[in-house]
């Protein structure tokens, strides 16, 4: 969890790990006159995101919850509760009343002009939100459902009442929000400048993931009939099987309703259809790669280890409801691959082995400042982003570790919530298998790119081929009705 730290906005603590991170973003908030000082920043910028933040949160909750033993074999209880606590504490900030929730602060394109470190964050750093007037379901139900789900992490597991009390009394209050603020929309329709960044393909799955979580939080079966009709209302167990992300939760809401709502198998039904698509590809969008590694196609192009972790997540959590073991291969498989057990000898978390990524693409970590020198400036990352998941190899099991190759070495806040839970299941089933990096001593092998044309100009060739064709066709076309006429002709003619 040490990388939540290092993604630290606000004023930080004197229990802060990091020494090259300080105080900043101290400002947010002011231009509309609400502290939304503190938080996270998203990835290797200094932007603050609503939606990736919530859907972390309730991951890292999750996960806490089923193998919290995990925590505390490794005497991580602390650095969970806190490591959610500056999270929900900002998502407190960002809903400073029932109808109001913050969603982005910063400006993309002024933020991604700059490289640096944490000392000289450009302004200005807008801040943005929905309303009853602008609203935006998808992401006021997601964050109603991140309230949630920690309320009922403190509640159970930490043992803090009252700060659940107050988690609980701001999901509610978002759900609501989410519910009585009209149109149904995405977020994004309110507060374009998101719209580049995070987008969400739909707000049905989180109208129904909120309130699954809210009634595990309170009880309150009025919840689960809200979920159980947006389900069907919404179609839920026919809609397009795709992989969980911050954009998606489906694949979520049908693992989590197994686990809460017995009264019927449309859940379970729906969860089982769905893992046996992706992590056992029965007529689903993903394959193998040659290492094994799971590949949902463009989902997997950039950040391939996303997928992968937050399948793995669901699969063992859908075991553990059911007590089964049916997808309990596939992700102890793919948590090996994270871990060292693959064409590159490389664990994809830095900081754990000499073969572990060296150049995460993150302003802070790099110790540079010249934007357009990304790469070389400096040649090696000069602080160390320890425990950090970076985005992950090709599809060929190719990993380069190139600072500016954000697709592979991007880190977010999103890419190691799912991780936390699958190194405390580790933890908790007490496996003595160490993990896969432990006995490699090989340094991480040398691969080449390979070359071959941007599918963009693979578009143009072809696309330029098939005119040729058509144009070939039609010349000989006419060619053809020339030659059949002066046939014609010449038969008139002899006649």
């Amino acid at each position: 969890m040490w990388f939540y730290e290092a993604q630290r906005s606000g004023h930080l603590p004197s229990t802060n790990r990091v020494s090259w991170r300080g105080d900043s973003g101290l400002e947010d908030g002011n231009d509309n006159k609400v502290d939304l000082v503190g938080g996270y920043y998203d990835a290797g910028d200094y932007l603050k995101f609503t939606l990736p933040l919530s859907h972390s949160i309730v991951l890292m909750a999750w996960g806490g919850i089923e193998w919290f033993d995990g925590y505390q074999k490794a005497n991580q209880v602390n650095y969970l509760r806190d490591t959610i606590r500056w999270g929900t504490d900002w998502l407190i900030k960002a809903h400073p009343s029932d109808n109001e929730l913050y969603v982005q602060v910063g400006e993309g394109d002024v933020d991604n002009n700059y490289w640096g470190p944490d000392t000289n964050i450009p302004t200005p750093r807008p801040s943005y939100k929905i309303t009853a007037d602008a609203p935006g379901t998808d992401i006021a139900a997601l964050t109603a459902a991140a309230f949630a789900a920690s309320s009922y992490l403190f509640r159970n597991q930490l043992n803090d009442t009252n700060y659940a009390d107050v988690l609980q009394s701001h999901a509610e209050s978002l759900y609501n929000f989410a519910e009585t603020a009209t149109p149904f929309q995405l977020y994004t329709e309110s507060v374009s400048a998101s719209k580049e960044y995070y987008e969400a393909t739909a707000y049905a799955n989180q109208l129904v993931f909120g309130a699954l979580w809210l009634y595990r939080a309170t009880g309150n079966t009025h919840y689960r009939d809200k979920a159980s009709s947006y389900f069907d209302q919404f179609k839920l167990s026919s809609t397009p099987i795709t992989v969980m992300d911050w954009s998606d939760q489906t694949g979520a809401v049908y693992v989590l309703g197994t686990a809460l709502d017995s009264s019927n198998t449309k859940y379970k039904d729906a969860a089982k259809k769905y893992l046996d698509a992706i992590a056992l590809g029965k007529n689903g969008p993903c394959s193998f790669t040659n290492g094994g590694l799971l590949w949902c196609g463009d989902e997997s192009d950039v950040n391939s280890l996303v997928p992968v972790q937050n399948t793995a997540l669901l699969a063992l959590l859908y075991d553990k409801i059911t007590s089964g073991t049916d997808y309990t291969d596939f992700a102890t498989g793919q948590i090996k691959y994270i871990l060292g057990d693959n064409r590159m000898l490389t664990p994809y978390v830095c900081g754990v082995h000499m073969n572990s990524p060296h150049n995460p693409h993150h302003a802070g970590a790099s110790g540079g400042s010249d934007i357009n020198n990304i790469e070389t400036s400096p040649t090696e990352e000069k602080y160390l982003l320890y425990g950090a998941i970076v985005g992950g190899p090709d599809k060929e099991d190719k990993f380069y570790d190139e600072r500016n190759d954000w697709a592979q070495t991007e880190v977010a806040l999103d890419y190691n919530a799912p991780f936390l839970g699958l190194i405390a299941r580790q933890l908790s089933v007490d496996t003595s298998e160490d993990p896969p990096y432990v006995s490699i001593t090989e340094p991480r092998p040398y691969v080449s790119r390979t070359t071959g044309l941007e599918k963009w100009l693979i578009a143009v060739i072809v696309i330029v081929i098939v005119f040729v064709l058509a144009g070939l066709g039609y010349f000989c076309w006419c060619k053809r009705r020339a030659i059949a006429s002066w046939r014609a002709s010449r038969k008139a003619v002899a006649v």
